[in-house]
């Protein structure tokens, strides 16, 4: 499975992905990223559609701060690639908002390092592609 990425990073410097399946939600790839985030707003939101672990963790924010957050699990399609996806919850509305009205785009969540092991994604920059194998 490949998945285009040249439109996000030609228009604003981000590798960005868009889930095939409703919602249709929006993640930033981060090959830095040590969890993976979703952002408070789109659980509260669709609250129906996570699932909450009994977990609770400690996550540095996309603003550098220290987060506590909540675990919930989803399932999310990317083309015809179904997966179940284990998000850390915070809040950061603040910097989201600042994307946003930057970019325009309203960025969902970030996809870190777990879900690129666990779905074998590989990011080529040079084709400007995510390839699964």
């Amino acid at each position: 499975m490949d998945i285009p990425i040249a439109y996000s990073i030609e228009r604003i410097g981000l590798p960005l992905v868009v889930t095939s399946g409703k919602p249709n939600l929006c993640f930033l790839i981060d090959t830095g990223a040590t969890h993976n985030i979703l952002f408070n707003f789109v659980y509260e939101h669709l609250k129906a559609s996570f699932n909450a672990t009994r977990e609770n963790g400690l996550v540095m924010g996309i603003d550098g701060e220290m987060k506590d957050t909540i675990q919930v699990e989803t399932h999310l399609s990317f083309n015809s690639q179904k997966t179940s996806v284990l998000f850390s919850v915070i809040d950061s509305d603040k910097a989201v908002s600042q994307i946003q009205s930057e970019t325009g785009i309203q960025l969902h969540g970030i996809l870190g390092i777990p879900f690129l092991i666990k779905n074998k994604w590989i990011l080529d920059f040079n084709k400007q592609k995510i390839t699964s194998i």
